[in-house]
């Protein structure tokens, strides 16, 4: 079989949360013919791949990542029928669909489990990790979600979840279980699926013997990264899943693979890697929360060029070894402009600046939905209102430290995930127009849809939605797209702090710097090299003169060299 392992390098990416993307049949949530409605609207902003977040039936204990029939569709969304449509309709338009792929854990209503906690001795009880223990938790870990990682279901019987108490962790130890998860990796594959965005997979192996570690907060516990994390001999179980099945598929695959070594980068993207690319989250948040939320640092309190840096360093170790997946928001995270820019600052010029950083950098972007819209946080007053399961820990940690609820909304609002998973604003009439009017959709609608939707800036062609159409249109259709897809990142500039510049560079190519300015300040910058055609500004005002660019505030643009 002749099969093209890079077709995917000229494609742009762009991440649906399905529940909050389109409501075709009128109950307040999103659903899949809500997603395929939309398809000429992705089209028309050059879409090549589409990857859902989970729509396969679940409890939505964890928005869907807790799954409990992984071959069949949950009906919030709709049915298989409709999921087959999606992927025939979106073929139609040259979009490939990505599925959500997640096998570190299911949910506790799983079949599985449901046999595995009937009966000890089950073979579905292999499937998970069960420890028999007389003294309380078998160790000390803590879950990613807060509290033990560790569940008493009965006498001296624990079994491990990593997340929610309600996504207990499967044993990649077991034969049997692995092949039954590949068996369902290819099933979907059939389908004629682009491939799969591959969530929490760097967690499947654990340290042997799971060992205790030394308490890091006063809860007694300890993070269970260092024991469940890029643990040595994963790539024994990331290679059999290569093998057994997207080798035989011309998919893509895009691993979510927090905290990789940069030695081990080969192994997962190189050319015999694991996965065809991956998110490196090293530079996703230039704020340490430690041990919560609300002991979060704000936009301009922490180190910028610290944060710049760690973004070069990315560029230049991936680039040495494979593709990245370069992104500035999904589905895990606040708005962009809320982690890096004071608020007071916000506009749609700064949107397009963040943009237009992200955009160039080498690798596959993606854009996350309303982020080519400029969307900001909702601005959530209550924990009431909010879903996210990880919102409340983190609101329950300010509460027991002693924050008034007022004061700990306001901090733990500012990183909610609920932030990007709000409604789609499609144009300005009720509930903007993401669902039937009349509605109470599943959360709050952006108090901001009345201006900042979808209609308003089609229609504008000074809106962020028009930048990032141009932005495409730029790294897929014009004589610049050779160099950005391949050619070489090389920082620049960096004797200036609160500037992010780089150039990218092809041999017999034309060359392109990027130069972003994070100041509130108009800046004069002496350019290293001789300015030619300006390619994209994010402002209309623009000037060089004697080798001198003048930036102003939140100023960003490509300049040919």
């Amino acid at each position: 079989m002749n099969i093209d392992r890079n077709w995917w390098k000229n494609k742009i990416a762009y991440q649906v949360y399905p529940r909050s993307f389109c409501d075709a049949n009128g109950d307040g949530t999103g659903d899949i013919k809500g997603i395929t409605s939309k398809l000429d609207y992705l089209q028309s902003l050059g879409v090549g791949l589409l990857w859902l977040s989970p729509v396969y039936r679940s409890p939505m204990d964890d928005g869907g990542y807790d799954i409990s029939d992984y071959r069949d569709i949950d009906p919030i969304f709709g049915n298989m029928d409709d999921m087959d449509e999606l992927i025939r309709e979106a073929d139609k338009r040259g979009i490939k669909i990505l599925m959500d792929l997640v096998i570190n854990h299911c949910s506790d209503e799983h079949e599985w489990f449901k046999k595995a906690l009937a009966d000890p001795n089950s073979e579905e009880a292999g499937y998970f990790w069960f420890v028999n223990s007389k003294d309380g938790a078998p160790n000390n870990w803590r879950s990613m979600f807060g509290g033990s990682a560790w569940e008493n279901v009965g006498g001296d019987r624990y079994y491990m979840h990593l997340f929610s108490k309600k996504q207990p962790d499967l044993n990649w130890e077991n034969p049997v279980l692995r092949e039954k998860l590949y068996d369902m990796v290819n099933f979907w594959l059939e389908k004629g699926l682009g491939g799969f965005r591959i969530d929490a997979i760097v967690h499947i192996k654990k340290m042997e013997g799971l060992p205790s570690g030394p308490a890091d907060n006063p809860d007694g516990m300890v993070g269970c990264f260092a024991y469940a994390r890029n643990i040595d001999g994963i790539g024994d179980y990331l290679t059999e899943l290569r093998k057994r099945t997207f080798d035989n598929y011309q998919c893509v695959t895009v691993a979510e693979a927090a905290g990789v070594p940069n030695e081990q980068l080969v192994d997962y993207i190189g050319k015999d890697g694991y996965f065809s690319t991956m998110f490196d989250f090293s530079y996703s948040e230039p704020y340490n929360y430690g041990h919560g939320w609300h002991t979060c640092k704000g936009p301009g309190e922490w180190s910028f060029r610290r944060w710049r840096d760690t973004l070069y360093a990315s560029q230049l170790d991936t680039q040495k070894i494979g593709y990245g997946a370069v992104f500035l928001e999904n589905h895990d995270y606040p708005r962009a402009i809320q982690k890096f820019i004071p608020e007071k600052d916000h506009c749609p010029r700064v949107q397009m600046m963040l943009g237009n950083m992200f955009f160039f950098l080498r690798g596959i972007p993606f854009i996350y939905q309303g982020q080519e819209l400029g969307m900001t946080n909702p601005g959530f007053t209550s924990i009431d209102v909010i879903d996210d399961i990880s919102t409340k820990n983190h609101y329950s940690l300010a509460i027991n430290d002693g924050l008034e609820p007022e004061k700990a909304m306001k901090l733990v609002a500012r990183y909610s995930r609920d932030n990007a998973r709000v409604p789609f604003p499609w144009d300005d009439s009720e509930n903007g127009g993401f669902s039937a009017s009349g509605v109470k959709t599943w959360l709050p609608v952006h108090p901001d849809y009345k201006t900042v939707n979808a209609a308003a800036e089609m229609s504008d062609p000074n809106s962020v939605l028009a930048f990032y159409k141009e932005m495409v249109r730029i790294r897929t259709k014009s004589e610049y797209a050779e160099v950005i897809q391949d050619g070489v990142f090389a920082p620049i500039l960096k004797q200036y702090d609160k500037l992010i510049a780089y150039t990218r560079t092809l041999v017999g190519k034309k060359r392109l710097a990027v130069i972003c300015s994070f100041s509130d300040k108009k800046r004069k910058i002496k350019l290293p090299f001789d300015a030619g055609a300006l390619v994209l500004s994010s402002h209309d005002e623009y000037s060089i003169e004697d080798g001198v660019l003048t930036l102003l505030p939140y100023q960003s643009v490509m300049l040919e060299i």
